[in-house]
């Protein structure tokens, strides 16, 4: 069982993906570090709303920002997202293990009929 903590670092983080221009600003970033204005180039809103979408991402632990001269490039955070990951891969390889076993009951149940 996850304890507070991790609970609502969950839900900052799967609560920010939620939203599909944050889930692109991921995966933008997934291909290397950009700026704001870099990330904010296909997108037909504005800076401002570009850079609001990177505070929730960043109150959520996703990326991080960091300094370099005259920019401030954003950066995933592998880290965070293995954590997501690990959550759900700990549901699915429940799931899974229960359809192998339903899988091998029903196997077993035609070996009988036939």
């Amino acid at each position: 069982m996850a304890d507070e903590g991790e609970d609502e670092r969950l839900d900052r983080a799967f609560a920010a993906l939620g939203d599909p221009v944050r889930r692109a600003l991921i995966a933008r970033l997934s291909r290397g570090d950009a700026t704001v204005n870099e990330l904010a180039e296909p997108f037909s809103i504005t800076k401002q709303a570009v850079s609001r979408h990177i505070q929730v991402l960043e109150a959520a632990g996703l990326i991080t920002r960091s300094r370099d001269g005259q920019r401030r490039p954003c950066h995933l955070d592998p880290a965070a997202l293995a954590e997501l990951t690990s959550w759900i891969d700990t549901y699915r390889l429940a799931v899974e293990q229960r359809h192998r076993r339903l899988d091998e009951l029903l196997e077993a149940m035609k070996e009988d009929e036939g």
